[in-house]
């Protein structure tokens, strides 16, 4: 299933690159951090332990602003990082954890070698992946890296979850390299536990952007 559904990958990249082309010539879109995206970053191995912090966009980085408080509070000697994967939350991050995070980067495609090229330039000992951003590669590989993966303020919607039941044997088992899942809400964990996740990686909290 994996190998199918970088295949997937792939053939949608190549569908839609007519379209990425054109907006990276108008709008400058892509363009930005794209060799990141490819895992070239631009700064050397870690040596000291690393929290990685992944935000999809603006609203995800403005939730996570007490998460990273409590994060450097509660884990002084650890270097935290943030990915994002558009240019808006790119800049938000950038400018909100300016002395906080010691790293800001754009998050890999999600095929293998890019992943593995990210995650050992990283070398991160948890990863924390904001509301419902999974990306089946990268968790794979986090996996056979032993890295924990923690999902926070974890939320799906109703649209998401019918989609996900189309392929939930597929789900399933990404759903278990998970280590831990903290719901918004009840609801939300039921659907995820649903679609195979097991309880006990299951907790609610609320919402971090309101709570």
């Amino acid at each position: 299933m994996y190998f199918l559904y970088s295949l997937l990958l792939t053939l949608g990249f190549l569908i839609l690159s007519p379209r990425f082309l054109f907006d990276a010539l108008r709008h400058g879109k892509y363009v930005a951090g794209f060799r990141e995206r490819l895992g070239i970053l631009p700064f050397s191995q870690n040596t000291e332990p690393v929290i990685w912090l992944h935000c999809v966009s603006v609203g995800e980085t403005q939730a996570a602003r007490p998460l990273v408080q409590s994060l450097k509070k509660e884990f002084p000697n650890h270097q935290l990082v943030i990915s994002t994967i558009t240019m808006t939350g790119q800049r938000l991050a950038r400018k909100t954890f300016a002395g906080v995070a010691s790293r800001v980067f754009y998050f890999p495609f999600d095929w293998g070698f890019t992943v593995r090229r990210t995650l050992e330039r990283v070398n991160p000992r948890v990863v924390v992946l904001m509301e419902t951003e999974l990306w089946p590669g990268f968790m794979r590989q986090c996996n056979r890296r032993n890295v924990p993966v923690l999902l926070v303020n974890g939320r799906i919607s109703e649209r998401s979850f019918r989609r996900y039941r189309l392929v939930k044997p597929f789900f399933k088992s990404v759903l278990n390299t998970v280590a831990l899942a903290v719901m918004q809400t009840e609801e939300d964990a039921e659907r995820l536990h649903s679609l195979g996740m097991k309880k006990k990686k299951l907790s609610v909290s609320g919402s971090l952007k309101f709570d």
